[in-house]
C-alpha cells in the first residue's frame, strides 16, 4: 500500500470537499463515511488491542453506517480484527486496507477532521502517513458550525454561539498546525478558498506532496460527492442559485456578532492572512474577551481529556448516529 492520507481541519472547513476531489481523481478507496477511530470508537470502547475491547468494537462497527459502505463481508473483516488487530491504529489500517484491495487500488484515505489532536500517534503508527490540514476562513467556518447546531456553547452562552465556534476554529486550528510542524515533512496546509478559486493549481500542489496524479479535468468529468453537488448547510442558497462558500459571512454575519467575532480571534485571523472587517480599535481585547478566550481554551483542553481518560464518550456518545455520509 501507498502511504495513507489524513485530511484534518476544523469540521465545516471543507474535509468532505477535498475528500470527494481526492476520490474523484482516482487511485484512492472510496468510503464514504468517516471511521472516527481515535476520537470515538476507542474511547467507548478502551484499547482496541484487548480481546473483550476489540470483539465488542469490531460488533458495534459492524451494526453501523461505516460498515454498509464499506463493501465488506462481515465474517471475514471480523476475523481479521480478531487475529491481527493490537490497538486503534490496526483497526483504521486492517478495514481500510480491506477496503483498498476489494476495489484493487493502494491507497486509503482517513477523512475524520478530528483526528488533530491525534496526529503524533498517527505518525508514530503509520510512520508513512500524510496529512493535508483544511483552513477556511473561521467566519464561514462559523456560520455553517452554528446552522447545524455544532458551535455548542457553554450554558450561558447560548446567544453567543458564534463566538464560541470562533474560538473553538482557533483553538483545533492551532493544535493542528502546532502539531503538523512536528509531523512534517509530512504535513501540508491548504485553504479552502485556494481550492474553490484555483482549484487547478491548488490541487497540483497537493498531489505534487502526496506524490499523485490529481488531474482537474479527470475529477470535475468523475464528480463524487460535493464535487458535483455540494455538501452545504444552507441548502436555501443552493435553491436560489446564490451558492458563495467563500465569504458567505460578508452577507450573513450579524453585524454586531461580527464586530465581537473579530476582536475575540482576529489576532490568529490575521496571522493567517484573513482580514478583518474592524477597525484596530475594535481588536482590542477588553477583559471580557480575554475572560471567554480563558474559559473557552481551558473547556476544549478538559473536553478532549475527558473525551479519552474517562468513560465519559461511553455514556455519551453513540458511535453509528455520529458517522456522517461523504
Amino acid at each position: 500500500m501507498k502511504p495513507p492520507v489524513f485530511i484534518v481541519g476544523c469540521p465545516r472547513s471543507g474535509t468532505s470537499f477535498l475528500y470527494h476531489l481526492l476520490l474523484s481523481a482516482g487511485g484512492f478507496a472510496e468510503f464514504h463515511t468517516q471511521m472516527n477511530v481515535y476520537d470515538v470508537l476507542e474511547p467507548i470502547y478502551g484499547d482496541l488491542g484487548t480481546l473483550k475491547n476489540k470483539r465488542a468494537a469490531i460488533r458495534e462497527w459492524l451494526r453501523s453506517k461505516a460498515f454498509r459502505v464499506s463493501g465488506l463481508d462481515s465474517v471475514a473483516i471480523e476475523a481479521k480484527i480478531m487475529a491481527e488487530c493490537h490497538g486503534a491504529s490496526d483497526f483504521l489500517r486492517i478495514i481500510m486496507e480491506e477496503i483498498a484491495l476489494r476495489q484493487g487500488v493502494d491507497r486509503w484515505i482517513d477523512s475524520t477532521p478530528t483526528n488533530i489532536p491525534h496526529m503524533l500517534r498517527i505518525r508514530a503508527d503509520f510512520p508513512d502517513a500524510q496529512f493535508v490540514h483544511i483552513i477556511r476562513d473561521p467566519r464561514d467556518v462559523a456560520l455553517s458550525l452554528d446552522k447545524r447546531a455544532w458551535s455548542r456553547p457553554l450554558p450561558w452562552d447560548k446567544t453567543r454561539s458564534l463566538l464560541a465556534a470562533g474560538l473553538y476554529w482557533e483553538w483545533i486550528v492551532r493544535r493542528g498546525r502546532r502539531l503538523g510542524a512536528l509531523t512534517a515533512p509530512n504535513y501540508m496546509e491548504v485553504r479552502y478558498e485556494d481550492l474553490v478559486e484555483k482549484p487547478g493549481e491548488t490541487l497540483a500542489q497537493i498531489g505534487k506532496f502526496l506524490h499523485q496524479d490529481l488531474d482537474y479535468g479527470r475529477i470535475q468529468q468523475v464528480g463524487i460527492g460535493s464535487v458535483k453537488k455540494p455538501l452545504t448547510s444552507f441548502n436555501e442558497d443552493l435553491k436560489e442559485g446564490k451558492f458563495t462558500p467563500v465569504g458567505r459571512w460578508k452577507s450573513k454575519f450579524p453585524a454586531d456578532q461580527l464586530i465581537q467575532f473579530e476582536a475575540l480571534i482576529g489576532s490568529y485571523m490575521g496571522e493567517l492572512g484573513y482580514s478583518v472587517s474592524a477597525d484596530a480599535e475594535t481588536r482590542n481585547h477588553p477583559l471580557g474577551n480575554k475572560s471567554m478566550r480563558l474559559i473557552y481554551g481551558a473547556y476544549y483542553e478538559c473536553k478532549q481529556w475527558a473525551k479519552i481518560h474517562t468513560p465519559l464518550s461511553r455514556l455519551m456518545v453513540d458511535y453509528s448516529a455520529i458517522l456522517i455520509d461523504k
